[in-house]
C-alpha cells in the first residue's frame, strides 16, 4: 500500500511528471500548510479561517511570499520554480496579474516537487520563511 503522506520519488521519475501536475499538488500542499498555520495560531471562527485562507492562498499573496524565499533556494529548486513559472497558464484569475498568476505557479510547483520527494523539512523550512513576518509578536 503506498502512503500518501510519506513519498519519496525518486528525481527520475519527478522529472518525468508534468509541470502543471506537480502545481496542482503543490497548491493542495501550500493550503494544508496554510490552514494548519492559521489554526495554530488560536481560536477563530470558521468564517474567519476560510477568509484567512483564500487571502493566503491567492496569487498575488503567492507571489510576494514566494519573494521572500529567493535567496534561500537551492540552484535545483530555483530550476523547478522556474519550470513552473515559465509554464504558459491557460486562463488568469481576474485578481492576479500574469506575473503574479506566474510566480504563484512557480511556487505550487516546488511544493509539489518537495513534497512527492518527501522532503517535508524544507518545505517547513520554506513555509516558515514565507510566513515569519506574519508571526505574532
Amino acid at each position: 500500500m503506498t502512503d500518501y503522506f510519506h513519498l519519496n520519488i525518486k528525481n527520475d521519475k519527478l522529472i518525468s511528471l508534468s509541470t502543471l501536475g506537480l502545481a496542482h499538488l503543490g497548491d493542495s500542499v501550500y493550503e494544508v500548510m496554510v490552514r494548519a498555520w492559521l489554526c495554530l495560531r488560536g481560536p477563530a471562527r470558521v468564517k474567519e479561517l476560510h477568509r484567512a485562507t483564500v487571502g493566503y492562498v491567492s496569487a498575488p499573496s503567492q507571489a510576494a511570499r514566494a519573494e521572500r524565499i529567493f535567496p534561500l533556494l537551492t540552484q535545483e529548486e530555483w530550476d523547478v520554480f522556474r519550470r513552473g513559472r515559465n509554464t504558459a497558464p491557460h486562463s488568469i484569475p481576474k485578481a492576479a496579474s500574469r506575473g503574479e498568476y506566474q510566480a504563484a505557479t512557480g511556487l505550487e510547483t516546488l511544493f509539489g516537487w518537495l513534497y512527492l520527494q518527501g522532503n517535508t523539512g524544507r518545505l517547513n523550512q520554506l513555509f516558515s520563511a514565507m510566513m515569519e513576518e506574519d508571526e505574532p509578536q
